[in-house]
Formats: C-alpha cells, sequence, structure tokens
C-alpha cells in the first residue's frame, strides 16, 4: 500500500516486466564481455526495444549499454588490482576493442586514468 508497493508487485508477479528485465540483467552480467545487442536483449524480454530501454532504465537507472560499460569497468579495476594485470591486458580481458577508449572510460568513472587510480588505491591500502 505504501510507496513502493507497485514496484513490489511486480517483483512478485511471474512474468512482470521487473522480472523479464532481471533476467535480461543476469545475461548481460554473465556476457559483460561480448557487444550488446539491443534487438536481442528486447525480445528476450519480449518487448519492443523502445520499451526496454524504458523499463531497464526505471530499473537500474542507467541505459543497457552504460550498465555493461560499469561492469566491465569494476571488473578490469579488479583485475588490475588482484591479479596485477595490465591495464591493456584488463580492458582486453572485459572486451575493449581500444585502450585509449578504455582508459577515457576508466578516468571518467574513477576519476583517474588506470595506472595512477590502482597506485592510489595500493598505496592508501583500500585493496579488497
Amino acid at each position: 500500500m505504501g510507496e513502493q508497493s507497485e514496484a513490489v508487485r511486480q517483483i512478485a508477479t511471474s512474468g512482470s516486466n521487473m522480472q523479464r528485465i532481471a533476467a535480461v540483467l543476469t545475461r548481460i552480467k554473465t556476457d559483460f564481455t561480448e557487444p550488446l545487442r539491443i534487438e536481442e536483449l528486447a525480445r528476450q524480454a519480449k518487448m519492443s526495444p523502445a520499451s526496454f530501454h524504458h523499463h531497464f532504465k526505471q530499473v537500474t537507472s542507467m541505459s543497457p549499454l552504460q550498465y555493461q560499460k560499469q561492469l566491465r569497468l569494476l571488473e578490469a579495476r579488479r583485475l588490475m588490482m588482484v591479479e596485477k594485470s595490465t591495464a591493456a591486458n584488463a580492458a582486453d580481458r572485459v572486451g575493449y576493442e581500444s585502450p585509449s577508449q578504455f582508459s577515457r572510460e576508466y578516468a571518467r568513472m574513477f576519476g583517474a586514468p588506470p595506472i595512477k587510480d590502482i597506485d592510489r588505491l595500493l598505496s592508501t591500502g583500500q585493496v579488497n
């Protein structure tokens, strides 16, 4: 009955838009290194591309491409910190074709280029 009642109803309803988006989110998390095909994801969610985009953004507060980018960058950061991967190797492993694009997007998300960010995290002991 409260402010979130519709969201709770959507989660509990089998085949609801929210459940179909959740299934797509699981797929994106599993295949985040692969190129996104919005039409294919929309088809999986049984929605038009426009409706899919709208519902996806409603659930995640970001577009499917932004969501994938965030997953890729977080995994690349983990690879560099935990596995001591180079930025170029991490970028390649998470699906980036262009190291310069990776570096730009990484700096945009974390506030510093990969090497500076990792050095800062390691020097402050923020390794998980």
